[in-house]
């Protein structure tokens, strides 16, 4: 807000809003039109005798254009739990600084936001990669690639430590007795990345700045006593992934047919399921029933949890699409 104050009290070398911020402008196109309209309707209102039209400048300007414009971005990055802005800063820290610059360990769904907003932003995706300690790793981090380091050599620049946790076979440890361990700890989500969970052992992703002090100080989880030692990537024990194949026919993909397929449950009840805005498509929440799905969509609910639509069939004589659906347990 005070570079928005400068932009307007000294405006001499200050062309647009990347000038005034210091950072790229992010604002979407359908925010653009918002304001936009908003300045058309309140400039073109005629002021009463009584009002200096002087006065409107920094309420229109100030006020409303830093609501409209940041606003967003702010209840957005709230509802995550990620640090405002934390995507961009990291890209112009590896840019200016010429060094690599990861983010904390992110969710599908955070990821997912973190690279619209990129993209948005213009920055390319080859720009950052993709890291979670292990091929296929749900939570992972973005690492952005100073001018020197390739994406191939990028895992050696890498701030994830992985860690195994052993255990006697009979304590029946779950990820939640381990993730709870941990907050009891006082470690964040965010420095957590996939808890993967074996019958006596337990492999845990987890950034540099934590990984020695769970070495030292980490040695319960429930009522069992934890052996934690540090482990190559290469040595992870990996659980295989459980999951169920299922086979249907649709009247059409619109995502509450396939959701009621996924989720076992009547068509009606998965419309109001996504109309609550419980349910993602591909990690981005979609609050409309009749939006087209893919194959290769993946589709998530929180208690109803998550499947992938893995192949679509031709029309059978009745008119109707068979599909395929990978749903995890």
């Amino acid at each position: 807000m005070n570079a928005l104050l400068r932009a307007l009290t000294d405006s001499r070398g200050i062309e647009n809003i990347e000038q005034a911020l210091g950072m790229p402008d992010i604002t979407s196109d359908a925010m653009r039109r918002a304001i936009d309209g908003w300045f058309d309707a309140w400039f073109s209102r005629v002021p009463p005798d009584e009002e200096d039209p002087c006065q409107r400048i920094p309420y229109a300007v100030v006020n409303k254009l830093g609501k409209a414009v940041f606003a967003e971005y702010d209840s957005s990055l709230q509802n995550t739990g990620t640090p405002k802005l934390q995507y961009l800063d990291r890209a112009r820290q590896a840019s200016e600084r010429n060094v690599p610059a990861a983010t904390d360990f992110l969710s599908p769904a955070q990821q997912a936001m973190a690279m619209d907003m990129l993209r948005t932003a213009g920055i390319s995706d080859t720009a950052y990669v993709r890291l979670g300690g292990y091929d296929d790793a749900e939570r992972a981090l973005l690492l952005f690639l100073p001018d020197w380091l390739d994406a191939a050599d990028a895992e050696g620049q890498s701030p994830i430590r992985c860690l195994r946790a052993q255990f006697r076979a009979d304590e029946k440890l779950t990820h939640r007795d381990f993730l709870g361990s941990l907050m009891g700890m006082g470690i964040i989500r965010e420095k957590l990345g996939d808890i993967l969970v074996s019958p006596d052992s337990a492999d845990l992703m987890v950034l540099d700045t934590v990984a020695d002090f769970l070495l030292q100080s980490w040695n319960t989880a429930g009522r069992a006593r934890l052996n934690v030692s540090e482990i190559e990537p290469g040595h992870l024990h990996i659980p295989e992934v459980r999951c169920e194949e299922r086979r249907d026919t649709v009247s059409s993909l619109r995502l509450d047919a396939v959701c009621a397929t996924g989720f076992r449950m009547a068509r009606g009840k998965a419309a109001a399921l996504i109309e609550s805005g419980r349910v993602q498509l591909n990690w981005r929440e979609c609050m409309k029933p009749d939006r087209q799905v893919s194959a290769g969509d993946t589709v998530s609910a929180p208690g109803f949890g998550k499947f992938e639509l893995t192949e679509i069939g031709g029309l059978t004589k009745k008119g109707r699409i068979p599909i395929t659906v990978k749903c995890y347990q």
